[in-house]
């Protein structure tokens, strides 16, 4: 079987099962909001009383857990983790899939640098990260790949199949009619 036929299966062995999914938790979620239709206001009264001196009292425990949860940038900390783990040099990573100089170095001086997904993948492409390495990159920078989106596939396929060409990847997804890479 080639690439491509592999690449075919995988969509449609996990767009399908997934969409399913998808579709029936939108349906869930409709019957959840009709429900809400018959909410009786004059009955729960009380208890929206209670939720405000609720949430005045929680502000303060919740402004404590956000302090103590909020973490330094764990996107910058994982990326150049797996730099160091790899022995790469910054150039290497960022003149293998193009990124621009500058905007690297927007990475890893600031802390509050968020990136956009197709910059976090394009990182992982460069890094040659497996599947699971991908993932966690872009769960860092606060992003994921649903299985609900043919070009996600795609690029899960890629990194399963260690396909870390970014031509090979964008004529994927070109083959797809999805958006390419840079």
């Amino acid at each position: 079987m080639n690439i491509k036929d592999k690449l075919e299966k995988y969509i449609n062995d996990n767009l399908a099962v997934r969409f399913g999914k998808a579709m029936y938790d939108v349906t869930e979620s409709c019957l959840s909001r009709a429900k809400l239709k018959n909410y009786d206001a004059e009955k729960n009264a009380p208890v929206r009383g209670a939720f405000k001196r609720a949430k005045v009292a929680t502000n303060f425990n919740l402004d404590n857990y956000i302090n103590k949860n909020k973490e330094d940038n764990k996107f910058q900390k994982l990326l150049f983790k797996y730099i160091d783990e790899r022995d790469l040099k910054d150039s290497d990573v960022y003149n293998k899939v193009n990124i621009d100089r500058r905007l690297f170095s927007k990475i890893r001086n600031d802390r509050n640098y968020h990136p956009s997904k197709e910059t976090v993948i394009l990182l992982a492409i460069a890094l040659e990260l497996n599947e699971d390495e991908l993932l966690d990159l872009l769960n860092s920078a606060e992003y994921s790949l649903p299985n609900n989106d043919i070009s996600n596939l795609i690029i899960k396929f890629c990194f399963k199949e260690q396909i870390y060409n970014i031509n090979t990847l964008n004529e994927f997804l070109y083959d797809y009619n999805c958006k390419p890479l840079c």
